[in-house]
């Protein structure tokens, strides 16, 4: 077998590993790792800085990075969310792709990127390839994978060979967010941390220390807080510009399964850049969209779900989404497949209380 050969087997052998991720039950940062172990070969890499994200909103929301220092990370945030580059990851959705590179989206010169001059170049690396891990509808993280200068650009293949991985890797991180079973959960009430310039932290409520503990990335960085936060606080100040932005709440799973919602607002009349984020439990209403995403459920089933959950019967249903009676039943036998319930009664106590079956 000749080298183009040998590359391709290796190649379907990654991408086989990665799709069985999915189903192995593993967390998000077990997902990265192994994923790192299966593609950094195949993809000829560097160094890759993965991240989970809000679903509905595409911001991530951690960070994890055994390659990269983080240690000027506060800089990352800025130009993420203020930067108006090439290959951003809002971007690379809107393209109808999974995968870019920053040398594919300039045309060959990347140092028309301010991330390619101010971190990228740098660093040491001379092209950046960036993947959406995207699965039903949401994105449920990202990768940003790092070249040498001395290798040269990404190839063609390595941006093909990404973008079916992004698709394996959006089902796994998907599979690793469905709701927890028979957790009790941790709620002591509204946690509010106050952000200075650079999102350094000024002052926190009581309940923070423990949220800002439970919801640490899996790499430390120079913030000295979740990335969760950093986000939501910059995107506070976007808003004041009068920039848009996604949402003005950012959604983080906890590692038991629990979702929390972060708002963000500056504080008036301060003069130092100040931001106060509130940190929550995820309400039924937050939480079920995502949990039934998780499922995999498409947006109709999702429909059909939150009709359910909502007290509508089979002919409710059928009524409000203008559907005959045996689609509806068609819907809900796919639903409680792939929720892995029998009954309504059971889908219920899956998706607001974490209850078991």
């Amino acid at each position: 077998m000749g080298s183009r050969g040998a590359r391709a087997a290796a190649a379907q052998q990654a991408i086989e590993g990665v799709r069985e991720l999915a189903g192995a039950g593993l967390t998000a940062e077990a997902v990265f790792r192994r994923a790192d172990e299966l593609l950094r070969e195949v993809l000829e890499y560097d160094a890759v800085c993965w991240h989970t994200a809000d679903p509905a909103t595409g911001l991530v929301n951690s960070v994890l990075s055994d390659d990269l220092s983080l240690d000027s990370f506060e800089e990352a945030v800025r130009l993420e969310v203020w930067t108006d580059d090439p290959a951003t990851f809002p971007k690379i959705r809107r393209s109808g792709v999974r995968a870019e590179t920053l040398s594919r989206a300039t045309q060959g010169r990347p140092e028309r990127a301010v991330r390619y001059r101010e971190q990228i170049a740098p660093a040491g690396f001379g092209d950046e390839l960036r993947a959406a891990f995207d699965a039903h509808g949401g994105m449920w993280g990202c990768g940003v994978f790092m070249r040498a200068a001395d290798r040269g650009p990404f190839l063609a293949r390595h941006r093909e060979l990404a973008d079916t991985a992004a698709r394996h890797l959006g089902n796994a991180l998907r599979a690793c967010h469905l709701p927890p079973v028979g957790a009790a959960g941790f709620d002591a009430g509204p946690a509010v941390v106050v952000l200075g310039a650079s999102n350094r932290l000024v002052a926190v409520s009581g309940p923070a220390e423990e949220l800002l503990a439970r919801l640490a990335d899996p790499s430390r960085t120079s913030l000295g807080l979740p990335l969760a936060f950093a986000m939501a606080a910059e995107q506070a100040r976007r808003t004041v510009c009068g920039l848009p932005v996604p949402q003005s709440k950012i959604r983080i799973q906890a590692g038991d399964g629990r979702w929390y919602v972060l708002h963000a607002s500056p504080l008036q009349g301060s003069a130092a850049d100040e931001v106060t984020v509130v940190a929550s439990a995820a309400t039924p209403a937050d939480a079920m969209p995502l949990y039934l995403s998780a499922y995999g459920l498409t947006a109709r089933e999702q429909e059909v779900a939150l009709l359910l959950v909502r007290g509508c019967d089979t002919r409710d249903v059928s009524r409000l989404l203008a559907m005959r009676p045996y689609t509806v039943q068609d819907h809900l036998k796919s639903v409680f497949a792939k929720a892995g319930v029998a009954s309504r009664r059971e889908l219920i106590a899956r998706i607001m209380l974490g209850g078991g079956h």
